[in-house]
């Protein structure tokens, strides 16, 4: 890259499966139509209609993934602690933590190493491998 970003020479990450990334505050978690369609035949629901009436909610003209009342994703179980859509999670999910915002700078990075077990941890992805994350989604 001809702009050297912070984090040149990688980050390291390793997914504990905490499920912290799908606890908390209220958020959005983005989806498209090809992610609800896999997701409603990961769960077995052969009308995308009804299943977005059940776990998807329009935010204007974009869409999310209901949570909650507590922040939760409606797909985390919290008895588990694991994602019950996994094999399908959306690429919002997917990229997790190489997002635009947890990229800033050192300090978002830093702030996103305390909140995300895995951050900070385990294999050395490499600033191409980062990038790539990167340009998938925009949060």
């Amino acid at each position: 890259m001809d702009d050297p970003r912070w984090y040149q020479n990688g980050l390291r990450f390793e997914c504990t499966q905490c499920g912290n990334c799908c606890t908390g505050a209220p958020g959005y978690v983005w989806v498209n139509n090809q992610e609800i369609e896999q997701l409603a035949a990961l769960v077995g629901e052969a009308d995308v209609e009804a299943f977005e009436q059940m776990y998807v909610r329009k935010i204007g003209i974009r869409k999310s993934l209901r949570e909650f009342p507590s922040g939760d994703c409606v797909f985390f179980d919290s008895q588990t602690r694991r994602c019950g859509v996994y094999e399908a999670r959306p690429r919002q999910c997917r990229t997790w933590p190489f997002w635009d915002s947890n990229l800033r700078d050192e300090a978002a990075w830093e702030h996103t190493c305390r909140i995300c077990p895995g951050s900070g941890q385990g294999k050395l992805y490499s600033i191409e491998v980062i990038e790539a994350q990167r340009q998938v989604i925009r949060v």
